[in-house]
């Protein structure tokens, strides 16, 4: 196994505890066992790179969808980079789209047998043009217009999902839901909300009683989805079977955080599968499961927050390898043919042409754990600094934060 193959391992690991673009560190998932022989020698030679949880809005919200811009070009007036800030303190953002949030994860040991990924959220906070920090909640997704969020509190899985006004900080209303729910997200129109239920915090990991004799296999405590209508909070729960089937007929598993999100026109649900036989599965509101869309969907890879370009014309893909010094692929929605675009990470579109990503700086003789977040093009060698670097090691306490980005 390579360094190429093993960063791109470890990145689907981390991208487990967000939802799919519909994520987090690779030493606080629970990964499937293929993963789990690996991560020793994972950890010790790849990046920490943390993942965007992209959130879409809510009805009476302005989209921005009606602006006028050049297809393909960022508006450079419309920019807004921090190049010596890490977390940042001052709004970034880049064409359509602007860190509406961030979080900073901290393991907190429960017992002996459980320890638990904690986030604390900061907030944008338009009066004061700085992220402010926001420890009631657990789970934290931006709607467009960057106006409103939906949030969970502090004890995951809750039972109560929140509308939270950013210009207050109240919570306007609450949706009530017998399922507890462990992840929410947006249909792109805000419409529906998707939110993910399950039984046990699905940020835990368990460790084994004797180190020596390897990790326990817990299966994952997912028990399915509500669809939801933003604007009544009504809507339905669907029980879906944990995990799916292989091309040989096995089952698979899913991580401990393996959350749903609905597909780009609103129609079915989707999540990913740590398999490389079967990496997404697709349903209907019900939990049946559908084909993929034809709609460039089936090119989707769940720990890939970016996903579809706006226009529907390109796929943000994996990682590809150590050009530029690190790239991604960029996958053509219609035929599926591959290109590469500069970026170790692509988070989100910020056009049709133009993305925002995790990439080593230059002078950082391309170290895995010295990232910054990059507005990259494609077609281009050209990067812009949008942030400062991460902490230059694995551990969180050296500042690692994680992006939550909207539409603004």
């Amino acid at each position: 196994m390579n360094v190429d193959d093993l960063l791109r391992d470890t990145l689907r690991e981390q991208a487990a505890e967000q939802p799919p673009a519909g994520p987090g560190f690779a030493d606080w998932v629970l990964a499937v066992r293929r993963r789990r022989r690996t991560r020793k020698l994972v950890a010790a030679v790849v990046a920490t790179v943390a993942v965007i949880a992209v959130a879409v809005g809510v009805p009476r919200l302005s989209s921005g969808k009606d602006d006028v811009r050049p297809t393909g070009v960022v508006d450079r007036e419309n920019t807004s980079a921090h190049p010596d800030q890490s977390p940042p303190r001052e709004l970034i953002a880049a064409g359509k789209t602007a860190l509406a949030a961030y979080y900073i994860p901290a393991k907190v040991t429960l017992s002996a047998r459980e320890s638990v990924s904690e986030r604390t959220y900061w907030l944008f906070d338009r009066k004061t043009g700085t992220y402010v920090k926001a420890p009631k909640w657990s789970f934290v997704a931006v709607a467009p217009g960057m106006k409103t969020a939906a949030v969970l509190e502090r004890t995951l899985p809750a039972s109560r999902i929140g509308l939270l006004d950013l210009a207050t900080g109240e919570v306007k209303r609450w949706i009530q839901v017998s399922h507890k729910v462990g992840g929410v997200s947006f249909s792109d129109d805000g419409r529906k909300l998707v939110a993910t239920t399950y039984t046990h915090n699905p940020d835990a990991e368990f460790h084994p009683a004797d180190p020596n004799v390897g990790e326990p296999d817990v299966p994952s405590s997912r028990t399915g989805f509500y669809v939801l209508d933003v604007a009544s909070g009504k809507g339905s729960w669907a029980g879906v079977t944990v995990g799916g089937q292989r091309a040989d007929g096995l089952p698979t598993s899913v991580n401990n955080r393996q959350d749903f999100a609905l597909t780009r026109d609103g129609r079915y649900i989707w999540a990913g599968l740590p398999s490389d036989e079967v990496n997404k599965l697709f349903y209907d509101f019900t939990g049946a499961e559908v084909p993929a869309p034809e709609d460039g969907s089936k090119y989707l890879v769940w720990f890939v927050d970016a996903g579809l370009s706006p226009d529907g014309k390109l796929v943000a893909g994996d990682f590809a390898g150590t050009s530029w010094p690190t790239s991604s692929y960029i996958v053509d929605s219609a035929t599926g043919e591959k290109s590469e675009v500069r970026g170790q990470q692509l988070l989100a579109w910020a056009d049709d042409k133009s993305l925002i990503a995790w990439d080593v700086g230059e002078g950082t003789n391309g170290s895995e754990f010295h990232t910054r977040l990059m507005l990259v093009t494609v077609g281009s060698d050209k990067e812009v600094p949008l942030s400062g670097y991460l902490g230059g090691k694995s551990d969180v306490s050296a500042g690692r934060w994680v992006p939550v980005f909207a539409q603004r």
